[in-house]
């Protein structure tokens, strides 16, 4: 991938598929800032990897709905690498936890699009002044936003399905500046995120559901992002990439 010395801001890059990304990105000559929030350790950890392999790379804490903490991703990157930001990957993001209709409240519900919706909207509203022409966003959505997901998540479905509209109506008001916006759809992939909201036994009904007959791994989720962060995708935006083993067709 040509995208040596480019500067790219991961969010929610210092674990699972952001982790990967941000590693997959440094590996290929970016400089990487990534964010996380609640876990130092996944932080340093990150970084280390990221330098231990000879990469380029800056971690900031940062909550991605906060519109003062993006500006400081914002200026941070900028300080570091230079004025220009060439790519923007959104994987912040979460479930929050699993609630049926019944069960949720107004602010639950706003929390879960806020966390994944308002996050994307801020980190372009303040990165896109930075960007020019070749430059590229990379959002991240879910099998969910296309389905509808699993029992109990219809606040997080609803917020992933409302980032592929974000990506497609962004991309035709990017487009005549020359920078593209896409999102990536994924699956069952192994991470993190499903220990901690899906029942082993699901996980196993779904994987032995799947054509591929497995979970993908954070690793080809992150081949994919890099992928569409990278020129060699320059004809493509406006897209939504499902990641998913076969399971859903869109």
């Amino acid at each position: 991938m040509n995208i040596e010395n480019k500067v790219a801001i991961v969010t929610g890059g210092s674990r699972d598929i952001g982790r990967a990304i941000s590693e997959t990105l440094a590996a290929n000559g970016a400089r990487v800032a990534f964010t996380w929030l609640n876990s130092a350790e996944d932080g340093e950890a990150t970084l280390a990897a990221i330098q231990s392999a000879g990469g380029t790379a800056i971690s900031v804490r940062g909550d991605m709905t906060n519109n003062a903490d993006v500006e400081n991703l914002i200026e941070r990157t900028r300080s570091e690498f230079g004025d220009s930001i060439d790519i923007l990957v959104n994987v912040a993001g979460g479930l929050v936890a699993r609630k049926t209709l019944a069960e949720m409240s107004e602010s639950f519900f706003e929390r879960v699009m806020k966390l994944n919706l308002t996050s994307a909207f801020l980190t372009a509203k303040h990165a896109v002044p930075h960007m020019g022409a070749g430059s590229s966003i990379v959002n991240f959505s879910s099998q969910a936003g296309r389905d509808g997901g699993g029992p109990g998540a219809i606040a997080y479905a609803s917020s992933k399905g409302a980032l592929m509209t974000f990506t497609r109506g962004l991309a035709k008001e990017l487009g005549p500046a020359g920078i593209r916006v896409n999102c990536v759809c994924p699956g069952m992939i192994d991470t993190t995120f499903h220990d901690t909201f899906t029942k082993d036994q699901v996980r196993a009904n779904v994987a032995g559901a799947t054509p591929l007959r497995r979970e993908g791994q954070a690793q080809e989720v992150a081949d994919l992002a890099a992928y569409l962060a990278s020129p060699e995708s320059s004809f493509i935006t406006g897209a939504s990439l499902d990641i998913n083993g076969g399971l859903y067709f869109s």
